[in-house]
């Protein structure tokens, strides 16, 4: 009876069978990765039921043989010393090519190190099964899952594991840990060089929008600009339906009153929790149209195109030649280093809500009057409009 079904297995699918189940049985295990390991294990911004967690964390041991605590350490070793030398697997300290085709073994010499186990591992489970089973043999699990597929599916199992055991390398190490720190689009800026890349995002469960998670660590949903999609948040939106998921956190969209007269203590609050959202808003109404108006003055080619990202790219990206550059423009032209200069003092104005609020609000008012009073169109505009923040939606 046995050979009856041994070239196909218990289970006969046509092609596009096969290719359905090996894709759903990687899905799932993405879900797992984004949902409980990524978003409610590491960074608590959202919390899954027990008995979900448990799925997941089953499913991760079973198909993949991941352990919860390495998982959890490694990534917020990540956040802890993202694109600088600590970072478990940067394409900045190790190069694009080796993450890439090597992440898995970078992943691994990281989840071995005691000092990063200990020291950013605390809080996942330590559970009967945890210690006896899932941490002790990982490996038995991916055994157990490898027989399985053998024994339902035969000879066309054999690709099916082939291409589930490399999918969780490939994507989560080498696209999500490589080209994710180097190709794609950043909406907002900041030390780490992380992007978002698409369009990946029905294949990683979100994962992809990686320069928003940066961004907003804490934040269950990824998804912040209208056109992103976040395969992740539609499935905790289910889960949060049927009782089985609560967001803690999600990333702030601002709130705006339209033609406030006054900057007041709830402005202050508005801008300091909508902070990367105020650097890029004034990236896009400062930055860019003060290096438009200044190209469209100056000869040709004296102000390069690459003005813009230079002002507007954090300084610890950029490179010794990029730093001449920028260097040799803000000596030429005041008008960026006024730019410049403003942008700065408006960091260190919020930076200052968290010890003294009352003082907050009188720097934000004298920034204000002096961004008005600059003579720089794209700058007074940009002061009259942050009144408007607010940490209420508009009645």
């Amino acid at each position: 009876m046995l050979s009856s079904f041994f070239p196909y297995g218990i289970v006969e699918l046509p092609f596009w069978g096969y290719a359905l189940v090996a894709f759903g049985l990687i899905q799932l295990m993405f879900l797992g990765i984004t949902l409980y390991l990524h978003r409610d294990q590491s960074h608590g911004g959202l919390v899954l039921h027990p008995a979900l967690r448990h799925v997941f964390r089953f499913w991760l041991w079973l198909s993949s043989g991941t352990v919860t605590r390495e998982w959890v350490a490694v990534h917020r070793r990540h956040h802890a010393f993202a694109d600088q030398p600590g970072d478990p697997h940067s394409p900045v300290i190790f190069g694009l090519k080796r993450v890439v085709l090597e992440g898995y073994e970078l992943y691994t010499a990281a989840a071995r190190d005691p000092y990063i186990l200990e020291h950013y591992g605390r809080g996942t489970p330590d559970d009967w099964l945890e210690r006896k089973l899932y941490s002790r043999w990982p490996a038995a699990g991916i055994v157990l899952f490898i027989l399985a597929e053998l024994a339902l599916f035969g000879v066309p199992g054999v690709v099916m594991v082939a291409v589930h055991m490399a999918a969780q390398p490939f994507f989560a190490g080498g696209v999500i840990n490589g080209v994710g720190h180097r190709l794609g689009y950043r909406s907002f800026e900041m030390a780490s060089t992380a992007t978002n890349i698409l369009p990946w995002g029905l294949l990683v469960g979100g994962e992809e929008l990686h320069n928003n998670h940066h961004a907003f660590p804490r934040s269950a949903r990824f998804a912040v600009q209208p056109w992103e999609i976040d395969i992740g948040w539609l499935w905790i939106r289910l889960f949060r339906a049927l009782g089985l998921a609560e967001v803690r956190r999600v990333a702030p969209h601002p709130q705006f009153i339209p033609a406030r007269s006054a900057l007041d203590a709830d402005t202050v609050r508005a801008l300091f929790t909508n902070r990367m959202h105020v650097l890029r808003d004034y990236a896009r109404r400062v930055v860019r149209p003060v290096c438009r108006e200044l190209a469209r003055r100056e000869p040709a080619g004296a102000v390069p195109r690459i003005a813009p990202m230079l002002l507007i790219r954090h300084p610890a990206l950029l490179a010794e030649e990029a730093r001449r550059m920028l260097a040799d423009l803000l000596a030429r032209y005041e008008v960026l280093r006024v730019v410049v200069e403003f942008r700065e003092s408006l960091q260190h104005a919020w930076n200052a809500a968290a010890a003294n609020q009352g003082g907050a609000v009188q720097q934000l008012r004298e920034w204000c009057v002096r961004a008005e009073a600059s003579g720089i169109r794209a700058l007074r505009e940009f002061a009259l409009r942050l009144r408007d923040y607010s940490v209420a939606a508009p009645a």
